[in-house]
């Protein structure tokens, strides 16, 4: 007995220092990664832009210098140079900038330091601006003394032929120390947040591992079928609620697997109705030997509709559960409701003969031509969904009526059965997801939910009870005008 219960003190501790390490590997290493990356991006666009931000100091200090000696000292060499060595010797930037007097030779006539006067330099930019006309910018290494330079160079014209270049040169070593500093900053905030991130994870590993353990090896339990476990709750602050989760997610793990379950035999429900209507078209074509073109465009028609809307029925249910959420949605336009009506109608008229059911359409002649504003695939389906279910609910009465009218600013659509109807006690949940009753036809019971919510979301009400005389009547009320958001 005490073997045993050292043996499991023992894996105790190893499963704790395990989750240590997992914790440290799975969240502070990541984390530092991303700082040592975002740090060193950091730089690089730090060093990028220092270097463009000096290259672009030396080209605007170019373009004036060369604009004014192209407009005012360019008529005669003693004049240019006269200016040019005045030019150099009030240079503002001479403590970090080197003004440059270059012929058309390449070599050095004028600059602010005396020693580079008479040097031919060599960049190769000095060549491309003599060639283009264009200034040219270079950065590295000077041929003459090997230090990292950045130089601009650009033309001197006399009627637009290049006779010379004025030259701007800056030591990169400067800003190269600047750039280090500041990434040596960069990185040492860096070290400093990780070593902060490490700490607090050390700190609070210590006070939630162990505890972690304890409800990782309940969960453990409880995983392996054992759903009535719970786990004994010592502590009040939000491990407790880890407690009680866990706790209550045993109980309700059985009813999520029939949930799960039901939610499945929803979606076999929805989609049959569309199966079912494109096959019964099918057949009805393949066995119609009249060549009525009619008929056979309104059967491709239908069956056209029915797949693409079986499509998009598809992604629909397996979204349901985004309809409490607020992230279920509706592609509105302007739709013809009668039509929309009348085709569901169409295509279940001749399944239902098949099965001995009569369905009438009292609308007879009556047309309805103010459009609605809706979602006409998803009120297809509504209709869909009530007929299918009037044939499986009441289908026993062998009839089905449907009809439509307009009531003010309403229209009003009606599918009654002539079946057995609801049990009263049943009524107030039928519209309820995954509800079925006691009957004991096929369906999962998601079917009148969603049209319930497809109706509402549309500013309409679904309303289901029995009729005067016997058997079901689904009632749909949609307003002409839509309601104002």
């Amino acid at each position: 007995m005490g073997q045993e219960r050292t043996e499991t003190a023992l894996r105790s501790k190893l499963r704790i220092r395990g989750m240590r390490q997992r914790w440290i590997i799975g969240s502070v290493v990541p984390v530092a990664l991303i700082l040592l990356m975002i740090a060193v991006f950091s730089a690089a666009m730090l060093t990028s832009s220092y270097y463009s931000n000096a290259q672009s100091v030396l080209e605007n200090k170019a373009r004036s210098g060369t604009a004014y000696f192209n407009t005012y000292a360019m008529n005669a060499y003693s004049e240019y140079y006269r200016t040019a060595v005045l030019y150099a010797g009030n240079f503002d930037a001479a403590d970090r900038i080197e003004l440059q007097f270059l012929n058309r030779s390449g070599r050095i006539e004028v600059s602010n330091r005396s020693m580079a006067t008479g040097v031919n330099p060599s960049t190769p930019e000095i060549r491309r601006t003599l060639e283009s006309g264009k200034p040219e910018a270079y950065m590295g290494r000077d041929p003459a003394t090997g230090q990292r330079i950045m130089a601009v160079s650009a033309p001197l014209k006399v009627g637009g032929t290049v006779v010379g270049v004025m030259r701007y040169v800056t030591a990169v070593d400067r800003i190269d120390h600047q750039v280090m500093v500041v990434v040596i900053g960069i990185m040492l905030l860096a070290l400093a947040i990780i070593g902060v991130i490490l700490a607090t994870n050390l700190i609070f590993i210590r006070n939630v591992v162990a505890p972690v353990a304890e409800v990782t090896e309940a969960a453990r339990r409880i995983s392996d079928g054992s759903y009535g476990i719970q786990i004994p709750n010592k502590y009040d602050d939000e491990m407790g609620q880890l407690v009680d989760n866990i706790n209550d997610m045993s109980m309700k793990i059985s009813q999520s697997e029939k949930m799960q379950t039901e939610f499945i035999s929803s979606v076999s429900h929805e989609l049959r109705t569309p199966l079912t209507a494109i096959n019964g078209w099918g057949e009805t074509l393949l066995a119609d030997e009249s060549g009525d073109l009619t008929q056979l465009r309104r059967g491709i028609r239908i069956i056209l509709k029915e797949s693409r809307r079986l499509t998009n029925m598809v992604e629909e249910l397996l979204e349901f559960s985004k309809i409490e959420d607020g992230r279920f949605t509706l592609q509105v336009e302007q739709m013809d409701l009668q039509a929309e009506f009348e085709d569901a109608i169409y295509t279940y008229r001749e399944l239902f003969r098949q099965d001995g059911i009569q369905l009438e359409y009292l609308s007879g002649d009556q047309m309805y031509a103010d459009p609605i504003t809706g979602d006409p695939e998803r009120l297809k389906q509504v209709f869909c969904n009530v007929l299918d279910n009037a044939a499986k609910h009441g289908g026993a009465g062998k009839r089905i009526t449907a009809s439509m009218e307009r009531e003010g600013e309403d229209y009003v659509l009606r599918i009654r059965d002539y079946g057995p109807g609801i049990p009263e006690a049943e009524l107030p949940f039928v519209k309820q997801k995954f509800y079925k009753g006691s009957s004991k036809a096929r369906g999962s019971g998601i079917g009148l939910s969603v049209c319930d919510e497809i109706v509402r979301r549309h500013g309409g009400v679904f309303d289901i009870g029995n009729a005067e005389g016997g058997g079901a009547i689904v009632t749909i009320r949609l307003p002409i005008t839509p309601p104002v958001e």
